[in-house]
């Protein structure tokens, strides 16, 4: 199979990291990764796990904020009426079922029942 031309290797991506500053520090990856039992010199296979985990971050987010406007859609309103810009609020709520689609269970502690 051909490959297209605007598409980069992974040793491209790799090396691109080089100067990339992620949004997770690389103080915080790396001290999860050592945690876990993964230790690396190379400061660009750290910015791919950041970037990774960045990326899956965003994906619950997102999730959650469809929980969210999903729900709100479905509440009735005082006035019938859904305001245009309406703001949103991440919430349990909306949080425990996005985090049940990545297999991730939240359970709320026996006293606040």
């Amino acid at each position: 199979m051909p490959v297209a031309e605007d598409t980069l290797s992974i040793s491209d991506v790799i090396y691109q990291l080089q100067d990339y500053s992620p949004t997770i520090p690389d103080s915080i990856t790396t001290a999860v990764c050592s945690e876990a039992g993964f230790e690396t010199n190379d400061p660009r296979i750290i910015r791919l796990i950041s970037i990774a985990s960045q990326k899956f971050i965003a994906d619950i987010a997102n999730d959650a904020l469809q929980h969210c406007r999903m729900r709100v859609a479905t509440m009735p309103t005082k006035s019938g009426k859904v305001p245009k810009d309406r703001k949103y609020t991440l919430t349990m709520e909306d949080l425990t079922p996005a985090l049940n689609d990545y297999g991730i269970v939240v359970r709320k502690p026996p006293y606040f029942v």
